[in-house]
């Protein structure tokens, strides 16, 4: 609302290397006056606001107005070579009402949702705007949110650990880092939580849905042509971590940032407004409500939820 590792050569060691994609699928800039972003010189009109009041109806068109100022301002902010990211956030914080009509809006289709919304908000490519969004989105006032889900994700990654060994979905981890650990607990996850939907035939193995790591030889841009879903995904690289969502890349992050990667992951999704994936949406289910504590819908309420959460808590109380 996340993972297949390769084989170095024996005899030379695999060569370093940083992901690196062309200028037509990203720009590393932050261009926000590009000739194909989205104008926003007034906020959405399903802005929601009284109709039966005509007083109510002025304040709701002024608010639009205000709003409309702010992204305008914000627009102009990140034009900047470097922009101000407390003075970015501080706009973000006074559109929202605005943005978040614009993103949730229905004209948007959800294959080119993420290009659109990134050609008005270039911002949300940065990992850090996009966790601070979905603490806009599930607790606005609270100040420490990405702390406290931050904390809520170690103790849950804890737990998974032992309770993928207790329902075999993991082997017991013997002789691995404290990176290779965690990959493969995040290979496991997508069995630890099992959803009735097969992953597509040309996915493979389930757990290419959330994650990929990639061959020396791999092509980060023509893996993402490729693949045959669209939602997020993080490609492991030696070095870095590439975050993307379809075929459009947002942002490079460092391998030591490995372990909250899968919290940015899953903020895209309520950033970008996406729906999950089938055969994932069990365990993206059970990460919203264990760790962000965000309730879901009565009709996202699955057999195959419903089942992993009543496992899942009945092993925490032993």
């Amino acid at each position: 609302m996340i993972l297949s590792t390769p084989s170095p050569s024996p005899t030379l060691p695999p060569k370093k290397r940083k992901l690196a994609f062309k200028t037509t699928i990203q720009d590393t800039r932050y261009d926000a006056d590009s000739s194909a972003s989205t104008e926003l010189t007034e906020p959405p009109e399903d802005t929601p606001t009284d109709q039966d009041s005509d007083d109510s109806a002025v304040a709701g068109h002024d608010s639009r107005k205000i709003q409309a100022r702010h992204y305008k301002t914000l627009k102009e902010l990140w034009k900047k070579p470097r922009p101000n990211q407390d003075d970015a956030a501080h706009l973000l914080d006074l559109e929202f009402e605005s943005r978040r009509a614009f993103i949730d809006s229905s004209s948007l289709k959800e294959e080119d949702r993420t290009e659109k919304i990134l050609d008005a908000y270039p911002c949300f490519r940065d990992h850090k705007h996009n966790m601070d969004e979905l603490g806009r989105i599930l607790e606005a006032d609270d100040k420490n949110f990405t702390d406290q889900v931050k904390a809520r994700w170690e103790s849950f990654c804890q737990n998974a650990l032992f309770f993928g060994v207790w329902n075999k979905s993991l082997k017991p981890p013997r002789g691995l880092d404290k990176c290779g650990l965690f990959l493969a607990l995040l290979k496991a996850l997508p069995s630890m939580f099992p959803s009735l939907a097969a992953p597509p035939k040309k996915l493979g193995s389930v757990s290419e849905s959330p994650f990929h790591i990639l061959e020396p030889s791999e092509d980060p841009n023509v893996f993402l042509q490729r693949r045959p879903i669209t939602s997020p995904v993080l490609l492991v690289e030696s070095t870095n971590l590439l975050l993307a969502v379809g075929t459009v890349p947002l942002t490079t992050l460092p391998k030591e940032m490995i372990h909250e990667a899968p919290l940015i992951l899953l903020g895209c999704y309520y950033t970008f407004h996406l729906t999950y994936p089938k055969c994932i949406s069990t365990l993206l289910s059970i990460i919203q409500t264990e760790v962000l504590k965000d309730s879901i819908h009565e009709c996202d309420l699955t057999h195959s939820y419903k089942k992993a959460i009543a496992e899942w808590e009945e092993f925490n109380k032993k």
